[in-house]
């Protein structure tokens, strides 16, 4: 059997990395803040929002990928706006995955904006889902062998 894979979720505070983490490990979904970098399962590693929304911290977002497989960039579907400049997945030199989150509080129109965003940041596979709801994450943890 082959290991699982490695992820690492990054994405704005609030965007859903910690409620898909849960969702997919089938822990009770409950909000909490993730102040640090937090494994979860030994194969996914959860990190906060502000590593992403402060450029002097970016730097750690690049340090912590080092130890995953796939990075998975997580868009909120309601979110106008994102925090992913475009091509920001080249620079870690590893599989890019896009999980656009809340799709059951979107619109569809919001859903494929999300999409676009994640694009743009170079995904070259996205994935719609709801921690809340699961819809979406078999699918996910399928295609990323979780």
């Amino acid at each position: 059997m082959a290991d699982k894979t490695r992820i690492v979720l990054m994405g704005r505070s609030a965007a859903g990395k910690t409620t898909l983490c849960q969702c997919i490990s089938h822990q009770e979904v409950r909000y909490h803040k993730t102040q640090t970098v937090s494994i979860v399962n030994q194969n996914m590693i959860d990190t906060p929002g502000e590593y992403l929304e402060r450029r002097g911290f970016r730097g750690a977002l690049m340090v912590t990928a080092t130890d995953a497989d796939i990075v998975v960039l997580v868009q909120e579907a309601t979110e106008d706006g994102t925090m992913f400049p475009p091509a920001y997945g080249t620079m870690f030199a590893k599989p890019i995955v896009g999980v656009v989150t809340k799709e059951d509080l979107a619109t569809p129109e919001q859903v494929e904006k999300a999409k676009k965003y994640l694009r743009m940041a170079g995904a070259e596979n996205i994935f719609v889902a709801s921690g809340v709801t699961g819809k979406g994450v078999p699918e996910l943890v399928e295609f990323l062998n979780l």
